[in-house]
C-alpha cells in the first residue's frame, strides 16, 4: 500500500498528473483536500469559493483522518494532489509522515503568469513557494520539475516510479479528455485546459515575460524554487 502526497503550487501540471495516477487501474485520487478547509478558515476571495465549501469538507481535522483512512474504491494506492499554501496555521500534517512527499516544482515566471490569467489579485502567498519549500524542510521527499516532465513525460515519470519504488504503467501517458469524477468543485473554473487533454503538453517554451508586479513575485519565489530544484530527480 502506497500512499502519495503530491505538493504543487498553482499552475504546474499538478492536474496533469493526478489524471496520469488516475488512469493507472491501482490507483485512487483526491483532489486538493483541504482546498475547502482553507478556503472556510481564511475567508479568502477564491472563485467559486461559497460552491467549494459546500461541496466539500471544510474541518481540517476531519481530512487529515481521511487522508490515512481506508483508500477509496478499494485500490491499493492513493494519490493526493496537495497545495503547500493550503496548509495554514493550525491544520493537521502529522498525517504527511506516514506518506511519500513528493514535490512537484515549476519555474515562478510560468506559474506567475499562467495564474495571472485565471485569478486578479494575486499575491505571492497564493503561489505557495515559501510554503513548499517549508514542507520539504520537514518531511524530504522527492522532488520533480514539471518542465522535465513536458519535455519527456516517458522518461521523467519512469524517474519517479522508480524513486518511489512503483512499476510504470504506461497508462500513466495518456488519458480520455474531459472531467473527472474525482475533480474537485472548482474543476469549471480552473481546468478548462486539462479537460480538453489526452497527455502531457509538448515541451514549453521561452519564460513568458512578466510586468513589474509580477516579475517582484517572481524574484520573491526563485530562491525557494531553486533550493528544490538543486534536489529534482
Amino acid at each position: 500500500m502506497m500512499r502519495i502526497a503530491m505538493w504543487s503550487g498553482p499552475r504546474n501540471l499538478s492536474t496533469a498528473m493526478m489524471y496520469a495516477f488516475g488512469n493507472r487501474p491501482d490507483f485512487a485520487i483526491w483532489d486538493e483536500p483541504f482546498y475547502a478547509p482553507y478556503l472556510a478558515k481564511t475567508g479568502y476571495d477564491h472563485p467559486m469559493a461559497a460552491e467549494i465549501i459546500a461541496a466539500h469538507e471544510s474541518d481540517p481535522e476531519k481530512v487529515a483522518e481521511r487522508c490515512l483512512d481506508t483508500i477509496p474504491a478499494q485500490k491499493p494506492h492513493f494519490y493526493m494532489k496537495h497545495m503547500p499554501h493550503h496548509m495554514i496555521e493550525g491544520f493537521p500534517l502529522i498525517w504527511a509522515k506516514d506518506c511519500i512527499n513528493v514535490h512537484l516544482i515549476r519555474h515562478p515566471a510560468r506559474v506567475i503568469a499562467s495564474y495571472g490569467v485565471k485569478r486578479e489579485g494575486m499575491t505571492f502567498e497564493d503561489i505557495g513557494y515559501v510554503q513548499q519549500a517549508t514542507l520539504y524542510d520537514q518531511f524530504g521527499g522527492i522532488v520533480i520539475d514539471s518542465s522535465d516532465i513536458r519535455a519527456a513525460p516517458e522518461e521523467m515519470l519512469k524517474k519517479l516510479c522508480a524513486a518511489i519504488d512503483l512499476p510504470f504503467d504506461p497508462e500513466m501517458l495518456q488519458w480520455k479528455a474531459g472531467p473527472r469524477a474525482a475533480d474537485g468543485a472548482w474543476a469549471p473554473h480552473w481546468y478548462n485546459a486539462v479537460h480538453q487533454s489526452t497527455g502531457f503538453a509538448g515541451a514549453e517554451g521561452p519564460l513568458p515575460e512578466l510586468d513589474d508586479a509580477q516579475d517582484k513575485m517572481r524574484h520573491l519565489a526563485m530562491p525557494h524554487y531553486e533550493k528544490l530544484a538543486k534536489h529534482k530527480i
